[in-house]
């Protein structure tokens, strides 16, 4: 009963040019989530969507910061640094530029690991190439020894 109450507010409220208002269930159709997962970022802090009658009504703003925080988790940030890099905006975006030092930092540090990472896997790869080389060889020379 309380989702279609929300649900009818957010209809309500609507212009014909924009969205200004979500229901929890159209965010969640939108990202490919689930309510769950949406309330779990509400319990963390992540989000903080306005209540009707009970049920949850998203903004502009939370549907933005929810697209933030799916994009920072797929490429591997914990829920603490999406917190502090959503905290880091402020009311009304004056921390940007801290937001965007706080990205450089993090993706730098980010790439580092990974390019370390793939000079170890490329190192495994040259020496695993090198064994499967020489086994190949050795089964060759056996295999011609036994036919002769």
């Amino acid at each position: 009963m309380a989702l279609t109450d929300a649900q009818a507010f957010v209809d309500s409220h609507r212009d014909e040019a924009a969205t200004d208002l979500f229901g929890i269930t159209e965010l969640c159709r939108e990202f490919g989530i689930s309510l769950r997962a949406l309330r779990f970022y509400e319990d963390k802090g992540l989000l903080s969507p306005r209540r009707v009658n009970g049920a949850r009504v998203y903004n502009r703003r939370d549907r933005a910061r929810l697209a933030l925080i799916l994009r920072a988790k797929a490429i591997g940030s914990s829920l603490a640094e999406i917190k502090r890099y959503l905290d880091l905006y402020g009311d009304q975006g004056e921390g940007r530029a801290q937001q965007l030092s706080f990205v450089i930092a993090r993706t730098d540090q980010e790439i580092a690991d990974l390019e370390t990472k793939r000079a170890r896997i490329d190192e495994t790869l040259a020496e695993l190439r090198l064994i499967n080389s020489t086994c190949r060889k050795k089964l060759q020379e056996q295999t011609a020894q036994q036919k002769a």
